[in-house]
């Protein structure tokens, strides 16, 4: 039998707490309980509910209003959440990478929303959520290609690939207990539960991935994973996040997820246990220890492991943001073995920009890269830019201290520039 079947009956209790306890990590009715959302900021309930707000852009009046208007209308009446946007990235360095190139570039149109089938208008709503995209690129790698082209072990704006269209989440989504609950199955993306940082995204936050989930040390399934995942809170304060899903998947084929997971038994599993200052700042007072497991894969060539991570996140004076992160794997085919990041987020002119700043040291997986490589250095800088409602500009900076797989270069800059375009 394999490691990552003992923790099914962790899983079962997990789910069991999510029907029967009392206040848990839910999705609110009310876009104004922002971050009580079950999952990080990429999920698309939480999604929904950031791009609704209303930020004080810079041009203030909303263009195409009356589209905004007929949404609410619609989930108002019909309980359908529709979101469409449009992102896109270019980054460039002030080196040449190992085959000469040093620019990636591309961009990713994405449609999503939620449907609520069973319960409208209770709190113990059923609903399907979906995310569909398109991944391209504009030059000859994308952006998430770019950073080992550079020769540094990890990835920046890992989604934006060059995948063409995909699914990323079809799944159910079933809310328990006065809405205090809540469980989802389906075809999941992992990092939308999986130590989950508010700073973490790479549509609104940090461009480098060594600043998300599991500080770069963690494995992390493809999307579109075949699997189920629940939450409770077991006290005022402390909540529990558990997940299983296939170890390895397709996205542009994501049904036949359902004969690998029967066939092959190779399940990605996780459990976190968490504290924060109440379920209404899930996002911005949290602190969390991350286990996983994921089983070896002979057709993927991974090696089996399991690691930890962990994070801590405050929010003081109603700005400022510090963080502390990290991770350890042992084995398991991740980027890192050994990762610490650390840094603030701070929202500037109110609130409506946000400046993240972003050190991290990593020392490199032996089982995924052989030994003997120096440890990685990394430092970002970025500020996102709110130039009108739907439109956010984030320009980017980063600096790559001694990249492991490629000796000849000490110090590597990359600029980047990132634009959001939400509807």
């Amino acid at each position: 039998m394999k490691k990552g079947r003992f923790i099914l009956s962790v899983l079962a209790v997990i789910a069991v707490m999510a029907i029967t306890a009392s206040p848990v990590l839910a999705e609110e009715d009310t876009a104004s309980r922002q971050g009580v959302n079950f999952g990080g900021p990429n999920t698309v309930g939480n999604q929904l509910l950031e791009d609704a707000e209303i930020k004080g852009a810079v041009i203030e009046k909303r263009a195409l209003q009356s589209w905004f208007d007929w949404k609410q209308k619609l989930q108002e009446e019909k309980g359908i959440s529709l979101g469409i946007d449009y992102s896109a990235v270019y980054m460039k360095s002030g080196t040449d990478g190992l085959t000469g190139l040093d620019t990636g570039s591309g961009g990713m149109l994405r449609f999503f929303g939620s449907w609520d089938l069973v319960g409208k208008g209770t709190k113990d709503t059923g609903a399907l959520v979906w995310k569909i995209e398109h991944r391209h690129k504009y030059t000859d790698i994308p952006p998430k290609g770019l950073g080992f082209e550079l020769g540094y072990v990890g990835l920046f704006e890992p989604p934006f690939s060059d995948q063409g269209g995909r699914v990323t989440n079809l799944y159910w989504r079933q809310r328990l207990n006065e809405g205090k609950s809540t469980l989802i199955g389906g075809f999941l993306d992992v990092t939308d539960y999986v130590d989950a940082f508010v700073l973490g995204s790479p549509w609104t936050g940090f461009m480098n991935f060594a600043f998300s989930t599991g500080s770069a040390s963690a494995f992390t399934p493809n999307d579109s994973t075949l699997g189920a995942a629940g939450a409770t809170m077991i006290s005022d304060n402390l909540y529990l996040i558990g997940g299983l899903t296939n170890a390895y998947a397709d996205p542009t084929s994501p049904f036949e997820g359902f004969d690998t997971f029967v066939s092959d038994n190779e399940y990605y599993a996780s459990l976190e246990l968490g504290w924060t200052l109440s379920k209404d700042s899930i996002y911005t007072d949290n602190a969390h220890v991350t286990v996983w497991h994921v089983d070896e894969s002979l057709n993927a060539g991974t090696p089996g492991g399991w690691g930890t991570a962990f994070s801590y996140v405050r929010y003081l004076n109603k700005n400022l943001m510090p963080f502390i992160r990290g991770g350890y794997a042992d084995e398991g085919g991740s980027l890192l073995q050994k990762s610490l990041s650390a840094g603030f987020g701070y929202q500037a002119v109110g609130s409506r920009d946000l400046l993240g700043v972003g050190v991290n040291w990593g020392e490199p997986n032996e089982s995924s890269f052989g030994p003997g490589l120096r440890d990685q250095f990394t430092t970002e800088v970025f500020y996102r830019f709110q130039l009108a409602e739907q439109l956010a500009l984030t320009p980017d900076l980063q600096l790559l201290v001694n990249p492991a797989l490629n000796p000849n270069e000490d110090r590597v800059w990359v600029a980047g520039l990132r634009a959001r375009l939400a509807m």
